[in-house]
């Protein structure tokens, strides 16, 4: 099979790409497996001072994919390893990033997006709850932000996504505007990355910790729901849920 998951490593930096643009790079089980084990080999290797995430194609990640979900434990999972790597991880947009795309965004450490770039929390018009994502993402947003687009479903832009705490940055050239970041990763020693990301993580960390297990339940039992099997049908048949007045 060809990899969902390309890996380049050059000065340092290991750049991970979600290359999967059939299902505009949505978390199906093979995508997630590969990536937690491309970030396991980038933290056991001494040569890597941080890491970047990308994308091919014009979605960043689409979600959970619909046709072939990971194991919400799985996506889980996924997320504690970004969270708990020793190194840095920055993620960089140039395109779209839906509800579980949110979720590993907001578990990176950096994130960084071009104009295009586009952010909607869409579980709301599938029956769904941004439930396992809402673990790293509440202590970084903006509480009325977020209580805003968990709620509506709503498409924002980069600048309010920079705004409401999603992004760090976001600039007309994003490689431009990341060099200085990559360059002050470059510069920092080891320990004092794992260090101060481990002061940073620290809430993100503890809610995995407290809110883990419960919200991977939560998760489970609403995609096995009837309100989410009609919203994700309404969705593959392009036309409104029932519930829509």
């Amino acid at each position: 099979m060809t990899p969902l998951v390309g890996s380049a490593h050059a000065r340092g930096i290991t750049t991970l790409t979600l290359d999967s643009p059939a299902n505009r790079n949505a978390l199906s089980a093979e995508l997630v497996g590969e990536l937690r084990a491309a970030l396991v080999a980038a933290g056991a290797d001494p040569a890597v001072r941080a890491l970047v995430l990308t994308h091919t194609g014009g979605t960043f990640c689409a979600g959970a994919d619909l046709k072939n979900p990971c194991a919400p434990g799985e996506f889980l999972a996924l997320l504690r390893e970004l969270a708990e790597l020793a190194k840095p991880v920055v993620a960089r947009v140039t395109g779209h990033v839906r509800a579980g795309g949110l979720g590993v965004l907001g578990a990176c450490d950096i994130a960084a997006a071009g104009p295009g770039s586009t952010y909607a929390f869409t579980e709301s018009h599938l029956g769904l709850a941004p439930a396992v994502i809402s673990i790293p993402l509440l202590p970084r947003l903006d509480p009325r932000a977020a209580a805003r687009y968990f709620l509506t479903a709503e498409r924002f832009g980069p600048a309010e996504a920079a705004r409401i705490g999603l992004l760090t940055l976001h600039a007309d050239d994003v490689d431009q505007a990341l060099e200085p970041v990559l360059a002050g990763l470059r510069r920092a020693s080891p320990q004092g990355l794992a260090e101060s990301k481990a002061l940073v993580t620290a809430p993100v960390r503890a809610a995995l910790d407290r809110d883990g297990e419960r919200l991977t339940g939560l998760s489970a039992s609403l995609f096995a729901s009837a309100e989410a099997r009609e919203g994700i049908t309404a969705l593959f048949e392009r036309r409104d849920p029932s519930w829509t007045s």
